[in-house]
């Protein structure tokens, strides 16, 4: 198909954002900055978003969702929501890095780029990728300090980039860094979920889970109990 529509969601992090791409043109979207407002947003942003491009979810050609890393709960709320719209449409499932999707908001603002997802004190996820968002390490977990990424540093301009960025600039000065404070959105899925989707690259609708990196670990309520 020479101009497929996608229904994208990024719930990843703190931001819930919903767009829905025509080729490589997108021609509706919402989106929030209010935190933890996954659960009661996502869903009337579908219908929104939908209703706004004219179209059912059974005419979408597929859904792409934001895979992971990043919070447990907005990545099982974005994940069941895409499921559950695939499986009702009869339509494929496509999924995106959540890390790929800040290097796609990043491209063309440095020589590289590293997406920094906000993990706990001064831990993020991360990884590196070029200037156009091609990814050139792996994902991991890494516990940031005033000598990380110095090498990379030293070859050229590099943007700091995503909801863990603030962290690092607080022990980086190094004057080819370049930080930028943000949360990653829907919109920045299109080039990648579209390059999935004529690849055929589609998710099992039953067994697919988010890329969390760490497993989840529950806090202790503070409420009283009785």
């Amino acid at each position: 198909m020479e101009h497929p529509v996608i229904l994208m969601m990024e719930t990843s992090t703190e931001w819930c954002s919903v767009a829905i791409s025509s080729g490589e043109k997108i021609i509706a979207r919402r989106i929030t900055e209010t935190g933890k407002q996954h659960a009661s947003l996502l869903a009337p942003f579908v219908d929104e978003a939908l209703k706004e491009a004219g179209l059912k979810a059974s005419e979408c050609d597929a859904v792409a969702v934001s895979e992971g890393p990043g919070s447990y709960t907005g990545l099982r709320v974005g994940v069941s929501t895409a499921k559950g719209l695939c499986f009702g449409a009869g339509i494929p499932l496509l999924a995106v890095g959540t890390l790929k999707v800040l290097a796609m908001q990043g491209a063309g603002k440095a020589d590289f780029i590293v997406p920094m997802i906000d993990a706990r004190r001064m831990e993020v996820y991360c990884a590196v990728f070029t200037g156009d968002g091609t990814q050139k390490s792996d994902t991991e977990a890494r516990i940031l300090d005033a000598s990380s990424f110095t090498d990379l540093l030293e070859t050229g301009k590099v943007l700091f980039l995503g909801d863990g960025a603030a962290k690092f600039s607080q022990v980086c000065n190094h004057p080819n860094a370049i930080f930028e404070q943000c949360c990653p959105v829907a919109d920045a899925m299109l080039l990648p979920a579209l390059e999935e989707y004529k690849k055929k690259e589609f998710k099992d609708i039953a067994y697919f889970e988010p890329f969390y990196l760490k497993e989840f670990v529950a806090g202790i309520s503070k409420k009283s109990v009785l």
